[in-house]
């Protein structure tokens, strides 16, 4: 069974990530210049810190892990921003398959009527097993 619900999952996710809208191109660079001259501060620290005649060697592995972690971090927030995208335009009104609001009201009240239904039903049964 436990398979089965990851199954699940992974369909639901995969189907969902088909479907993502793009994101803003200019705000997501707008919300990573901050982080960008941030590290590349780094990058120039870590240079002009290094011992004179040991430039690259003295500086090669900071500047590495500075840009690793830009790169990471600009990733992470590229699919974030498609994510939230994609989850803001989504409208709950709309339900699955697009159904409006005024049709969801009508499938409420045909599914009380079953209700109803299946309780009479469930009366009858009862009746009939005390009868036996």
């Amino acid at each position: 069974m436990a398979f089965l619900g990851r199954w699940k999952r992974l369909v639901f996710w995969r189907t969902a990530m088909d479907r993502l809208l793009t994101m803003d191109k200019e705000q997501f660079i707008a919300q990573m210049q901050e982080e960008v001259r941030r590290l590349l501060g780094q990058v120039a620290d870590a240079v002009n810190n290094a011992a004179d005649g040991n430039v690259i060697s003295g500086s090669e592995m900071q500047v590495r892990d500075a840009m690793v972690e830009l790169q990471r971090k600009a990733f992470e927030k590229a699919v974030q921003m498609r994510i939230d995208s994609t989850e803001s335009s989504f409208s709950p009104s709309q339900g699955r398959g697009g159904q409006g609001q005024a049709e969801q009201g009508s499938l409420d009240a045909q599914q009380s009527e079953r209700q109803r239904t299946h309780r009479d039903e469930a009366k009858a049964m009862v009746r009939r097993r005390g009868r036996k």
